[in-house]
């Protein structure tokens, strides 16, 4: 947001650069070199500055703090096999769900992350209806956009995991695969988590 309004408040003098927070630096060199630019303007792009410099400062702080937390955890370690998962979303994981004891199937674990659909009964019978979208939503995000990751170059890949998402997106949309894979790769956290043991990689293996 406040490299959104950097752009946008230099962009009104003309004053641009290529799309990208990488970009940045070279805006505000451009910005400092402009001798036409007002002062009232000059001010608040030096705000807006540092701003952005004591945000990226913090989260320098916290990519180490998450970093050191992802050394000290064998199961943050373990989790991190699982494809489309790294250190980030393992290392939320093992925090915000330690004990995975606490449920008894792989669907309860992942109900919490708004990944199951919702179930309707009427008469005895049970109707399943669209995904709740409740819970965690920190959790639940970085899992969708793990699943997302998975679909590109899924020509490259082979094994069961692999037949399972071409299996889905034959009969169904993309957006709708991403929840569904969201959910089976929970459950194949919960399993890890539960018992310890390591993700087969021959199930997502490089053809």
């Amino acid at each position: 947001m406040s490299i959104n309004a950097l752009r946008g408040d230099l962009a009104e003098f003309g004053l641009i650069a290529a799309k990208g927070i990488g970009r940045t630096d070279a805006l505000l060199a451009r910005a400092e070199g402009d001798a036409t630019l007002p002062s009232a303007a000059r001010g608040a792009v030096k705000v807006l500055a540092e701003q952005i410099g004591a945000l990226d400062k913090s989260l320098h702080a916290l990519e180490a703090e998450i970093a050191a937390a992802h050394e000290a955890s064998a199961m943050s370690h373990l989790l991190i096999e699982v494809p489309g998962i790294g250190r980030l979303l393992a290392s939320a994981i093992v925090a915000n769900m330690p004990d995975p004891g606490v449920f008894k199937r792989g669907r309860d674990f992942a109900a919490p992350l708004g990944l199951v659909p919702r179930q309707n009964s009427s008469g005895g019978k049970p109707t399943l209806g669209a995904i709740p979208k409740k819970g965690s939503r920190s959790l639940r995000k970085p899992r969708v956009r793990a699943a997302t990751s998975l679909l590109h170059g899924l020509c490259k890949r082979k094994g069961a995991l692999r037949d399972f998402i071409a299996g889905l997106l034959a009969r169904k949309p993309a957006r709708r695969v991403t929840v569904a894979l969201a959910n089976k790769l929970a459950r194949i956290v919960f399993a890890m988590m539960k018992t310890g043991k390591s993700f087969r990689a021959e199930m997502f293996a490089r053809a």
